[in-house]
């Protein structure tokens, strides 16, 4: 009650966001561009997926309802799909934590070089990941002739008696995968951590001396993680989604399907059936399961650092 034995008038909630948007519409109106191509690109574009995962969908014809028919499919009736899970998840477990760790302890070393010569070295680590052309040197190195760098060596050393087709014998195409990628794996990740890096604050550093800090290793983990909180978590995303999206590597390096699905993933089904086959509704059902696994799979890695961090 006021003064004057009135009772202030209540407002309901969607009055008072109301009230809000209206005395930040400044703000509101510079975030307003990123939103909209936010919404255009990937709100609107996962929920028309989501749409055409329960159809039958080939563009030249409307779409059919067929509920979750392709889904089932794809569980007990598509042994390739299994198979591609079976390969991207064996990939995403070594490329994933492996190329997180190896993206921070790089920078990590390189943060201690002087400014010209970390420069010139961030730019040549990071180089690979946006280079197009990085998989011919791949190619030659493991090209399965005699000519072949690590073929031509193995040979003058006496270490095998004919040349191995690294490319095309499934003992060893996972494995070469696997090592390509995680040298492409210095990439958006490996930059926000030398940004990390670069902000700590050196009077801790300082101070945590005084305090009795011994070595390098406790400045690490009593200084330097807790201050890069938010660039470990954008390099934890970064690194879980590239390990779950692994497939221009497969395809450069062992062709497109590789021999019998060996190093066949989640990415490349999707193609076969969205590009190739343009079966739009099996291969957004596919897209989904994808990106519920990715969103899953980040929120427990985000989790679990946030425990870390505490």
């Amino acid at each position: 009650m006021t003064q004057t034995g009135k009772a202030k008038p209540s407002i309901t909630l969607w009055q008072y966001r109301m009230g809000e948007i209206r005395r930040y519409r400044q703000l509101y109106a510079m975030i307003a561009p990123y939103f909209l191509a936010f919404s255009a690109f990937t709100v609107i574009p996962v929920l028309v997926s989501i749409f055409y995962s329960f159809t039958q969908f080939n563009v030249l014809q409307p779409a059919k309802f067929v509920g979750m028919d392709n889904y089932i499919r794809l569980f007990l009736d598509d042994p390739v799909f299994l198979t591609a899970i079976r390969n991207t998840l064996i990939m995403a477990v070594i490329i994933g934590p492996v190329g997180y760790i190896m993206s921070f302890l790089m920078a990590w070393l390189l943060n201690e070089l002087p400014p010209k010569l970390r420069t010139l070295l961030t730019v040549i680590f990071y180089a690979p990941s946006i280079s197009g052309n990085a998989y011919v040197v791949f190619r030659q190195l493991f090209s399965g002739d005699a000519y072949g760098f690590v073929n031509a060596q193995l040979l003058s050393m006496g270490l095998i008696a004919k040349p191995i087709l690294w490319l095309a014998d499934q003992k060893y195409m996972m494995l070469i995968v696997i090592l390509v990628s995680l040298w492409m794996s210095l990439g958006v990740g490996f930059l926000s951590f030398i940004a990390g890096l670069q902000g700590v604050d050196r009077s801790q550093y300082e101070a945590a001396e005084v305090d009795g800090i011994k070595n390098r290793w406790q400045e690490l983990w009593y200084i330097t993680l807790p201050n890069m909180g938010p660039q470990l978590m954008f390099g934890a995303v970064m690194s879980v989604t590239n390990a779950l999206a692994v497939a221009d590597v497969t395809v450069a390096l062992t062709g497109f399907p590789s021999p019998s699905y060996a190093t066949h993933t989640i990415i490349n089904h999707l193609n076969d059936y969205g590009i190739i086959r343009m079966e739009m509704g099996y291969a957004s059902a596919i897209a989904v399961l994808l990106f519920i696994a990715m969103i899953s799979i980040n929120r427990f890695v985000q989790k679990a650092l946030r425990k870390v961090g505490t």
